[in-house]
């Protein structure tokens, strides 16, 4: 997500987030990449119930798990790090746990132990455990504001995907208020924010489960903690998938070439959405009489000059338009409506250049695109705590590094978006939050390779053809970075595929369940179209 997106969308959320305490609880110190084990507390699980709305299943137990602060002072403060898990289904068979996580970073894992991307087989075998990462949503979130009206008299001075030199500058300068409140609130969890803290975390919670090697499957960011595991601690994988994968050597050394990579990854992504809509023409994908790749442009470049005001008044502007075209790549079940939205923009476009021509009676599926202010913002009593988190922040600017002058994201910004004239600039706008932020890569301990120590199964890597957010060449990149690693490929524009392929979940359970490792080099398909035929 873009940082405008990301943290417009955390801070109008309106889901409680409930903090781990820190637990005055000794641990022993941690063995880094030894390979002797060190003794730790087991995890002090109690039953839960996900949703309490709903009758309690009886299969789900959590618990808050102390880890180091500081794993420089291991026998120091402890934070909390929230953890669910589902029972296996088949106690008998029982293999051990399948952690999971979601990605972001900052994504929230917990309700992942509720996952139904999996075969029932695999639910049966393990046990599902989700955990909130340190700094993350319940686990001792990091927090750079008190409230939420601190917060949001910062965000809303921010533009996405600033053009002008007034929403240049006015986004710039929020940015450094914004990084000045992380330095002021966030306290010394800031420091410890990196994904080398987030697997150390891991490797205990993986001893305090009692499971002598580690199942995992990481997703988006998630790959970079799962690649990180296999390097930190190789003799300690037993599987290990990873789906949407980052490229780690580049993000770890280049935050500003791995965020260009990433707008191209988007740009490509949506060039292929935009053919297969006019391959399959109206009325399978709404959008798709004429020249789709013309009308798109169109659309985008008047955007960069004037907003549109729909009929209802809203706005589309440039930035709620990429924000929204972005996150329609995310998932093919979002892409069909997308073009809808598309097309209705359209036709108000070309009655209000032309008067003549009758309103557009499909108007109203053009509002998703438009701003929309998020109401509990304005409507809240004073004081609300604030109801965010800023891991987004607290992972990224620690792992990957960048120029301490925000003025540099600005400049490139202009020659991103010639290259990928939808996303450059939106991308290069997601970082300069980096260039002042308290806690910088330079400063902080942080794993950075190498990234080819070899693991006694090889890692499962998963590739979506047209991976919007990772794309596919970071996980041809990945499977060769790594010492042990096999490439699956799906033929699909989304963000993740694991739980969208019948014939890829066979070779997930097969790989988690036996440890069979899938043949490199197989192309898959997924269940769904994203323009299903018309009935």
């Amino acid at each position: 997500m873009s940082r405008i997106t990301s943290l417009t969308l955390a801070v109008a959320s309106a889901f409680a987030l409930v903090a781990g305490t820190a637990v005055a609880a000794s641990a022993a110190p941690d063995p880094g990449v030894a390979a002797a084990e060190a003794r730790v507390d087991p995890v002090a699980w109690t039953p839960c119930n996900p949703d309490p709305s709903k009758p309690d299943p009886g299969i789900y137990d959590c618990a808050v798990y102390p880890v180091p602060l500081d794993y420089a002072d291991p026998s120091g403060e402890k934070i909390g790090i929230a953890m669910m898990r589902r029972r296996a289904g088949d106690p008998a068979k029982r293999i051990g746990s399948l952690f999971l996580n979601p990605g972001g970073p900052g994504g929230s894992g917990y309700l992942w132990a509720t996952s139904t991307r999996f075969d029932p087989e695999v639910q049966a075998r393990f046990d599902l455990v989700g955990f909130d990462p340190r700094g993350v949503a319940r686990s001792n979130p990091l927090k750079c504001f008190t409230t939420d009206e601190e917060a949001g008299a910062v965000f809303d001075r921010m533009t996405g995907v600033p053009v002008t030199a007034a929403e240049v500058d006015g986004t710039l300068a929020a940015t450094r208020d914004y990084t000045d409140a992380c330095d002021r609130n966030a306290g010394p969890l800031i420091e410890h924010m990196s994904t080398e803290n987030v697997v150390r975390d891991l490797d205990r919670m993986r001893r305090g489960v009692g499971d002598s090697r580690l199942s995992f499957a990481g997703f988006s960011y998630g790959t970079l903690i799962g690649a990180t595991y296999a390097n930190m601690y190789p003799d300690k994988v037993r599987a290990l998938i990873i789906d949407g994968n980052v490229d780690p050597n580049l993000r770890l050394h280049n935050g500003l070439e791995y965020d260009k990579q990433r707008a191209d990854g988007f740009e490509l992504a949506l060039d292929e959405y935009l053919k297969r809509c006019g391959t399959v023409g109206a009325p399978r994908c709404a959008f798709g009489e004429g020249d789709t790749r013309a009308k798109f442009d169109a659309i985008r470049d008047h955007l960069r000059t004037s907003p549109v005001t729909l009929p209802n008044g809203t706005q589309v502007t440039l930035s709620s338009f990429t924000s929204q075209v972005a996150n329609a790549l995310y998932a093919q079940s979002r892409q069909a409506p997308l073009a809808a939205s598309l097309q209705a923009l359209d036709d108000v476009l070309r009655q209000q250049k032309a008067p003549a021509l009758t309103a557009p009676k499909n108007a109203d599926d053009a509002n998703v695109l438009a701003v929309t202010v998020p109401a509990a913002l304005r409507e809240a009593p004073a004081d609300t705590p604030y109801s965010a988190d800023d891991s987004y922040y607290g992972v990224n600017c620690q792992d990957k590094p960048y120029p301490s002058n925000p003025r540099v994201f600005a400049n490139l910004a202009r020659s991103w978006e010639r290259e990928a004239p939808t996303f450059g600039r939106y991308q290069a706008f997601d970082a300069p939050a980096c260039a002042t932020w308290p806690a910088p890569a330079r400063d902080v301990e942080r794993y950075t390779g190498p990234w080819n120590r070899r693991t006694a199964t090889p890692v499962m890597v998963i590739g979506n053809l047209f991976d919007p957010a990772t794309q596919y060449t970071f996980a041809k990149r990945m499977q060769r970075q790594l010492g042990s690693a096999v490439l699956v490929s799906v033929d699909v524009i989304e963000h993740c595929a694991v739980g969208r392929s019948k014939e890829l979940n066979k070779l997930v359970t097969r790989y988690l369940v036996d440890q069979a490792v899938p043949a490199p080099g197989q192309l898959l398909k997924p269940d769904a179209e994203a323009f299903p035929p018309v009935a």
